[in-house]
């Protein structure tokens, strides 16, 4: 996914300090990041709370970043 590298770049982070954050493997996380492994509903969740932006922002449905209110 492109989006994830673009946030992660953009925060100035490391894969494996985002690795660390959702408890995986620095290659997991670059499979993500890469389209080469599909990434879970509840790792996209962490990374929009991770970003305060929408899964729907991190998936490219939508180019705008505001995330939607909590339920």
């Amino acid at each position: 996914m492109q989006r994830l590298k673009e946030l992660r770049e953009q925060q100035g982070v490391k894969q494996s300090e985002l690795a660390a954050y959702l408890n995986i493997g620095q290659n997991t996380y670059s499979q993500y990041e890469n389209c080469q492994r599909q990434t879970p509903v509840a790792v996209l969740i962490k990374l929009a709370d991770y970003y305060d932006v929408s899964v729907d922002y991190i998936l490219g449905l939508t180019d705008d970043d505001r995330r939607y209110p909590r339920i």
